[in-house]
């Protein structure tokens, strides 16, 4: 299996796993149960696009393709600048990237538009 797959694929898992607890958290902890819905997105789409990684992985194992990887990697940044931001601001209060949450939902968007392509585009 390819390094790339594997990576998606474990990363996927991983951000799956980080997201059960971070709504394990939200359930018990006061605090995140205060967060309201900005969080309760964040989560719903990391959980989202964990599978969709693990989707890419699986894809990457099948056939080479820069498409595919390039929705894996927009996925990654859309987990970053979006869930993973959303995450820290309302567990540490550290807001300085803000601005770049839009960003990350793009990044998803663009994502799924270049696992389209990887999948319809033909082998050569």
């Amino acid at each position: 299996m390819p390094l790339l797959s594997r990576m998606f694929m474990a990363l996927g898992a991983v951000f799956a796993a980080l997201s059960v607890a971070l709504s394990a958290a939200a359930a018990h902890v006061p605090a995140l149960q205060q967060a309201g819905a900005s969080f309760a997105a964040a989560l719903e789409q990391q959980q989202f696009h964990a599978l969709g990684l693990v989707l890419v992985g699986l894809l990457l194992d099948r056939r080479a393709s820069l498409w595919l990887a390039a929705s894996g990697a927009l996925m990654l940044v859309g987990m970053l600048l979006f869930c993973l931001n959303i995450h820290v601001r309302i567990l540490w209060g550290w807001d300085a990237a803000r601005a770049l949450v839009p960003a990350g939902g793009s990044a998803f968007i663009l994502a799924w538009l270049a696992l389209a392509v990887g999948v319809l585009w033909p082998e050569r």
